[in-house]
Formats: C-alpha cells, sequence, structure tokens
C-alpha cells in the first residue's frame, strides 16, 4: 500500500505548514497498530495536509496511498481515511477542498482551483474502490462509502442500483441512515443536472418514509424529502416527526451508549469527544430542521415536541440545537424557551449544560426561562461562581442568563456574590443589562472599584466590567474612583488606553456632575483617546468649540485610521448643528473609505444639517443598509434621533420590523452576541417608528439594556 512512497519527492511539496517531507511518516502513521499513533496521525493530515479544506500539492500526492489504505482490511480506522477523501474531494459536489482557504503558520495559501480540480479528478478515477468499500466487512467503513460514491462514481444508474440493493440489504441502523443520506445526496445533484435518476431516488426516499420501515429509517428520509422534494412531506409533519422519535427513543437500548475510549489529546480526538450522545439522533433532526429553513412556526413546534419529549437525549438535542434557530430566525418561540429553562433542572449534567449555554446567549429573549433561572441560583449557590481550571472565576452562567435577561430578580443574587470572598470580574458587564433594577448595586460596584490597583496585571480585567456598569447606571458618586484611576495609573501598564477610555466614558454618563474632570478630559484631547475625551467633554461641559477642532482632526489625519474617523463623525453628529464646520470633510467622508466610516459621516452630515441632502445622504445609507448589515443599527439610530425629519428612511426601518430573518443571518459565521444585536436593532426601529412593546418590551419597567 506504500509502494512508491519513498519515489515522490516530499521535501518539494508543501502543506500548511511549509516542506511535505514529514508526510510519508503521518501516512505510515495511519497504518499503524498503535491507536494512539493513528489518531494523531489523522489529526495531523487534517491540520497540515488539508488545512481547513485547502488542498495543496502534497495533498494530491496522498491521494493515492489513501485509496490504497482503505481497501486494506487489515488497517484499522479506515473509515477515518474514506471520511478524509470525502473531505479531499469536496462536499456536495459544489467545489473541491474549500479551496482558497488561508494556509497555516508560514502564511502559504493552499487548495487552488485547479488542485481541487485535479484531487476530485483523481478520486472519480479510483471510485471503483468506494464500490467495493460499501459493502466491507467494518461498519464504519461502510457508514463513510455512500457519501464517496455519491460524490466521485460517475455512473449514475450504477450508483443507485448500490444504494437500492444496499438498503434492501443492511442490516446496522447508523449504515442505513448513512445510505439514506446519500440517496438525498444522489437526488439533489441529479435533479439540478435533469437527470431522470433523480426521480427514481426521490420515490426510493418517500417509500423509506413510511411504514414498514423503522422510525429512525423514516425520519432519514423524511429529513432528505424535505431537502429535494418538500412537496412530498405529510401534512401532519410535525406530529409525525415528534412521534417517529420517540418511538426511536423507545427502542434505544437502555443505558448509556458506549463511550468512546479517551484516546489521544487531538484535535480529531477532541472534537469527536464534543459530539452528542446520541450523534445519529442530533443529526437526523439538524438536517431536517435545516432543509425546513424558514418554516419557522413548524420548527418551533418540532423543538417543542423535542423538549417535551420523555427521552433527556432527545431534549439534550433539541436544545443543542435550539441555538442555531434563535441565531438564524426572529421566532417569538417564548414557549420553546420556556422549555429550555425546564431542563435546568434535570439530572442530567450535559442536558443542563447546554440549556445554560443556550439561555446565555438569548440575552433577553431568556424571560419565559427566568423563573427557573431564579430557582437554579437561589437553590444552588454553588453555581453562581464559576470558578475554572485555567483563569480567574468568572459568573456563572445561571445567573449571568437571568442578568442578561433583564430580570430584576438577579439583583440581590448579584449583591450576595459582590459581598463575597470571590468577585468574578465580569460581574459588571452584565449588571447593565438590568437597568435601573441594578441601582442598588451601585454601593458595592463603587466599593469595589475603588480597590482596583492601579498597577496591577489585571487591572484591566478588574476595572474596565466596573466602569460600564458605573456608567450605565450614571453613578456620579463613584467620580473619585474614575478620577482615581485616570489620574493614577502608570505609564506602560498592560491595557492602559482601554482602561482610559473605559473611565472617559464614564465622565461623559455623568455629564455636568463630572466638571472636576475638565482639566484631565482637556490633558486627554492630545492622546491616542482624544475622541472618547472630546466626545465626554462636550456632554460635560457642552462647549462645541473646545471638541471640535479636535474631532475634525481625528476625521482628516489618515494616520486616525478608519476606527477613530467613525468614532469622531459619530461624536460629531452627536453635536448636531454646533459642528456645522466640519460638514466639509464629512462630506468628502461619505463618498470614500469603508462603509464603517462612510455611513457614520452619512449620519453625521444629516443630524448636523437637518437634512437627508438627497445626493449625498440617503443614497449611502440605503447602500449601506442594504449590503453591510452591521451598519443597520447605527442607521436606525441616527434615524430614531432625528424624529420627524428621519422619515425618508422610515421604510427600510418598517420593513426590518416584517423581516423574519436576523440582520446578520446571511454575513457568516456567528457570534454569541449576534441575538442580542439583533433585537436591539428591533426596539431602535421600534423607536424611530413609533411603535411601542414587542417581544422586546421590558416587564419590570426599567428601560431597555444597553446594546452590546
Amino acid at each position: 500500500m506504500f509502494r512508491g512512497i519513498d519515489e515522490v519527492d516530499w521535501a518539494s511539496l508543501r502543506h500548511a505548514y511549509g516542506s511535505a517531507e514529514d508526510v510519508p511518516g503521518l501516512l505510515r502513521g495511519l497504518a499503524s497498530a498503535d491507536p494512539a499513533e493513528r489518531e494523531t496521525a489523522l489529526d495531523r493530515m487534517y491540520g497540515a495536509v488539508h488545512h481547513q479544506g485547502g488542498v495543496y500539492d502534497s495533498t494530491l500526492a496522498c491521494v493515492p496511498f489513501l485509496l490504497a489504505l482503505a481497501v486494506r482490511e487489515e488497517v484499522r480506522d479506515r473509515a477515518g481515511v474514506v471520511e478524509l477523501l470525502v473531505s479531499i474531494g469536496g462536499s456536495d459536489g459544489k467545489g473541491g477542498g474549500l479551496a482558497g482557504d488561508e494556509g497555516g503558520a508560514d502564511g502559504d495559501r493552499g487548495g487552488s482551483g485547479d488542485l481541487a480540480v485535479r484531487a476530485r479528478a483523481m478520486l472519480r478515477a479510483g471510485a471503483d474502490v468506494f464500490i467495493r468499500l460499501a459493502g466491507d466487512a467494518d461498519a464504519g467503513v461502510r457508514r463513510a462509502a455512500p457519501g464517496a460514491l455519491v460524490r466521485f462514481l460517475d455512473r449514475p444508474a450504477g450508483v443507485l442500483a448500490l444504494l437500492r440493493e444496499r438498503i434492501t440489504v443492511e442490516r446496522d441502523d447508523r449504515v442505513l441512515l448513512a445510505l439514506t443520506e446519500g440517496l438525498g445526496l444522489f437526488a439533489r445533484r441529479h435533479l439540478s443536472a435533469g437527470d431522470a435518476h433523480a426521480a427514481e431516488a426521490v420515490d426510493l426516499l418517500a417509500t423509506l418514509s413510511r411504514p414498514p420501515y423503522g422510525p429512525g429509517l423514516r425520519l432519514a428520509a423524511l429529513g432528505q424529502l424535505a431537502r429535494c422534494a418538500p412537496e412530498l412531506l405529510p401534512e401532519d409533519l410535525v406530529p409525525t416527526v415528534v412521534r417517529l422519535l420517540r418511538d426511536r427513543s423507545g427502542q434505544r437500548v437502555c443505558g448509556r451508549p458506549e463511550q468512546d475510549s479517551p484516546g489521544a489529546d487531538t484535535l480529531a480526538g477532541r472534537l469527536r469527544r464534543l459530539r452528542p450522545s446520541d450523534e445519529e439522533g442530533s443529526r437526523l433532526l439538524r438536517t431536517l430542521h435545516c432543509a425546513l429553513g424558514g418554516r419557522v412556526a413548524d420548527r418551533v413546534a418540532l423543538l417543542c415536541g423535542q423538549l417535551t419529549s420523555p427521552d433527556a437525549l432527545d431534549r439534550c438535542n433539541a436544545v443543542l440545537m435550539s441555538a442555531g434557530l434563535f441565531r438564524e430566525w426572529r421566532t417569538g418561540g417564548a414557549e420553546a424557551v420556556a422549555l429550555i429553562g425546564a431542563q435546568l433542572g434535570a439530572g442530567e449534567g450535559r442536558l443542563h449544560d447546554a440549556a445554560v449555554a443556550v439561555l446565555v446567549e438569548l440575552f433577553e429573549l431568556a424571560r419565559p426561562a427566568a423563573d427557573h433561572l431564579h430557582a437554579l441560583v437561589t437553590c444552588r449557590p454553588e453555581l453562581r461562581v464559576r470558578h475554572g481550571e485555567r483563569g480567574a472565576p468568572t459568573l456563572g452562567g445561571p445567573l449571568k442568563a437571568l442578568a442578561r435577561a433583564g430580570d430584576a430578580r438577579a439583583t440581590p443574587v448579584l449583591a450576595e456574590v459582590l459581598a463575597g470572598p470571590v468577585v468574578p470580574h465580569d460581574l459588571g458587564l452584565v449588571t447593565p443589562h438590568l437597568g435601573r433594577a441594578a441601582v442598588p448595586l451601585a454601593p458595592a460596584l463603587r466599593r469595589h472599584l475603588a480597590r482596583v490597583p492601579l498597577d496591577g496585571p489585571d487591572t484591566h480585567e478588574r476595572a474596565v466590567p466596573l466602569l460600564s456598569a458605573l456608567t450605565a447606571l450614571g453613578d456620579t458618586e463613584s467620580l473619585p474612583s474614575v478620577l482615581r484611576l485616570l489620574r493614577g495609573m502608570p505609564d506602560g501598564l498592560r491595557q492602559r488606553d482601554a482602561v482610559t477610555g473605559a473611565a472617559v466614558r464614564a465622565l461623559g454618563a455623568f455629564g455636568s456632575a463630572a466638571r472636576e474632570a475638565i482639566p484631565d478630559l482637556r490633558g486627554l484631547l492630545e492622546t491616542d483617546c482624544a475622541v472618547a475625551a472630546a466626545g465626554a467633554l462636550w456632554s460635560v461641559t457642552g462647549q462645541a468649540e473646545a471638541v471640535v477642532p479636535v474631532l475634525l482632526r481625528q476625521l482628516t489625519d489618515p494616520a486616525s485610521g478608519r476606527y477613530r474617523s467613525a468614532a469622531a463623525a459619530d461624536v460629531l453628529g452627536r453635536l448636531g448643528p454646533a459642528a456645522r464646520t466640519a460638514l466639509p470633510a464629512l462630506r468628502r467622508m461619505t463618498g470614500s473609505g469603508e462603509a464603517s466610516e462612510r455611513t457614520p459621516a452619512a449620519c453625521a452630515v444629516w443630524r448636523i444639517t437637518g437634512e437627508p441632502v438627497q445626493e449625498q445622504v440617503l443614497p449611502v445609507l440605503r447602500s449601506a443598509w442594504a449590503e453591510h448589515p452591521r451598519t443597520r443599527t447605527t442607521i436606525a439610530g441616527c434615524v430614531a434621533a432625528l424624529g420627524p425629519t428621519g422619515a425618508p428612511l422610515h421604510d427600510l426601518l418598517g420593513a426590518e420590523l416584517t423581516s423574519p430573518r436576523r440582520h446578520r443571518a446571511d454575513s457568516g459565521g456567528c457570534d454569541r452576541h449576534d441575538i442580542h444585536e439583533d433585537e436591539g436593532l428591533l426596539r431602535v426601529c421600534r423607536e424611530a417608528l413609533g411603535r411601542e412593546g414587542g417581544r422586546s418590551g421590558r416587564r419590570d419597567g426599567t428601560g431597555p439594556p444597553p446594546s452590546g
């Protein structure tokens, strides 16, 4: 299986981390009798030879040897080799190995389009290997083979016949699910090409979705039908799926599934151990949820059905996949959130932890679960502070979720934590979400700020959250402690500017009550904190003539960078007509630079002049709104601040309020604050249009929590 391996000039080939001269050792490691060595070799193949989906010249050189390894029955863990080959060949036939991803440590870029095409061609040329593997004695290999057959064997009639045959004779449930997924992939590929074989595949999926087939196979077939032929789904889809899910759970062998041994501490091993306990069940329902897409009412109903299952693994799978639904869609799923809260009392630790993680991410949308969160932090004080193996203690997830939800019952619990021996540094970051309900915490927060060392290694971590909390509360009594930090921190302190910026923002929030700080703020106008200092000085004194020249300099100086120029434009907009002298520079800025600069500049022009200036402002803002969703909150805030004058953009805000998808759903990736930022955008849109209430209205009368 390694014939010719030493004849390849590996040193002249490259992978993500440079020379590929180590690759022969990795290939031999995949055939090792030592499980740890095999796992380490596979981990390194993904980490270097196929880094982040990239295809390199060394990846191509590996393909013949990987194909040879896959058919040698004496080689253990061949399923991992087949999965690696499928990944190299691309996914769903739409591209090769994520070509063009960034390379590794040396900055090389792997996976040109040509290399990806050549990799697929090599796998198609050797695809007969996968016919043999479809009937392999190893169930893991049989489970990996269908995806390879569909992707690489260019004989549609033969592929469909083989899938049909294997479904008839296969007895392993997990392999049957993989065969059904392969059948769905086959149907999607050939439907798009107008191939007659696609209809046969769809008919077979429809047959598999009905009795007498078992619940797992029927669920898999329904998920694939939802992706390729949704018109064939039953009208009572949700009740059918919930019933099948419970039938499947009832057939599960009593007790927990066998756990993998710890194995080597590799990336592949860690990812495997992070998989759901019931990976097949999770995959079945995730496929169906994703295929249903915008059928949000059905998805929420399905989620509620999963969350009321008597089986803890089914409920855990539901909680884990709910986060994706909430991140993408404005669901209005209060019932589902309440059911997630009900899982907090579960004895199953994984289910409890998953529920906490989702509720922490939901911020204000977690309110339907607030009773459960409050009960948990009340009866289990040990969950209020989390002590990790490394790093400083942090606020416990249940208490963080309760406070982020804006529930006033978090206040006395946070007060107890503040009075205790260990105070998490991040406690101050959650208190702003409580609004005025957090006012009783101000004296304790003030005392802790006064105790922050001026030159400690953790000054930043301790001071900034406390300053954020006191800023949100507008606690003018903390002025002496804020000035103590501002005046006492030594030069060279780690992240000194970040602490200075937070202190300056606090002074701005205090307004005229911070007049004592005027000399300090003036002294910062020539520093890297000039924009924040200018904004605070305006808030304290109301004297535009002292700050406009500073902001104008930050606006026009190329050395300022995009962030500072955008921040300067934002402050100038808040000054309104008093910043008229900055209009020429702001108008120039609306026509150049990034959207992150054009948007605040256009907003500032509008707020200063009181007129939308059709050719300069409205086109810029409409374009940014459509093409750069991150700018929408800035634009909506501008429209809200303008009152009736903002009417020319009311149509955008109205459309946003009726959109079912979150505004950054198409931006790629996910951020743990996406839901909160989107709810903040909706809140600002409602404010601008004079619409009260809605999902984001607060129940405790404390006002909206700050964004961020």
